[in-house]
């Protein structure tokens, strides 16, 4: 095996999240500085909480809003649509074609 290839190990390195609490892991940063924890989890606090650091929520709920305004246009658009593959559908009868109706 090759010597000195693997990073310093911190057996005692900190971590602390956003919420306040901080704890001690191994790893091989001594510091470690997290958005969310245990303590402050939804799962684990049975609290509903967005965790949104990117704003990744409002984009979302700005997406759908926009889907639910453009709703009945494409309602209409599609009934639309299937109206004309119904007419196109239903072939003509014979009296049809004979009366030119």
């Amino acid at each position: 095996m090759k010597t000195n290839i693997h990073p310093q190990w911190y057996t005692e390195a900190k971590v602390t999240c956003a919420c306040g609490h901080s704890f001690t892991v191994g790893s091989t940063k001594p510091e470690i500085r997290v958005e969310i924890c245990h303590k402050c989890h939804p799962f684990f606090t049975g609290q509903l909480k967005y965790v949104d650091t990117a704003g990744q929520v409002e984009k979302f709920q700005k997406k759908q809003a926009i889907g639910l305004a453009k709703a009945p246009d494409l309602a209409k658009l599609k009934a639309k649509k299937k109206g004309i593959v119904e007419e196109k559908e239903a072939p003509k009868s014979l009296r049809e074609m004979l009366m030119g109706e």
